[in-house]
């Protein structure tokens, strides 16, 4: 029996994410880092609100870049081997979406050191969803996602094993 082409998992987005705090400088090299791994405009991320670390509303604290479609299945896969093909349990949360952290960017297969940038690490965000998500960001239909139809955790355990071949370390 065939499996339901609806529950299939497929990777929606892949967020690139370089904390800078305050630094402009770092914010610059930061900039420099996602436009040569990803070759599209990152954007500034701004603080929300004054925080307790004294940082004012507004103020820039790092660059991001989103990747769809090919690209994000592409830099998830040197994602993956610069973590040499394993990943941990927590870097999972409930509703299957996984975090990974890469220390430096020179550990990601295929990358060299630029000198403009230096010595930076970056946050890889993984969303993923199934078909028919799309369904409840509707404004006008006000529809939401069955349990069943949701992605859980012991799922994309499997899902990385299958696909990927990746090795999931406690």
């Amino acid at each position: 029996m065939q499996e339901n082409p609806m529950r299939e998992i497929k990777i929606e987005k892949v967020t690139l994410n370089v904390g800078c705090g305050d630094d402009k400088q770092k914010i610059e090299k930061a900039t420099k880092l996602l436009e040569l791994l990803t070759e599209q405009k990152p954007v500034g991320t701004v603080s929300k609100k004054r925080s307790t670390f004294g940082v004012a509303k507004g103020k820039p604290l790092g660059v991001k870049v989103t990747l769809r479609k090919k690209k994000a299945e592409d830099f998830f896969k040197l994602a993956l081997a610069a973590q040499g093909n394993k990943l941990r349990a927590v870097q999972l949360d409930e509703q299957g979406n996984i975090n990974i952290g890469v220390k430096e960017y020179i550990d990601l297969p295929g990358v060299k050191y630029s000198h403009d940038v230096g010595v930076l690490g970056l946050g890889v965000a993984v969303t993923l969803n199934r078909k028919g998500y799309r369904i409840a960001r509707r404004k006008i239909m006000k529809t939401h996602i069955g349990k069943k139809h949701k992605i859980n955790k012991e799922e994309v355990l499997n899902w990385l094993k299958q696909k990927y071949g990746v090795e999931i370390v406690e």
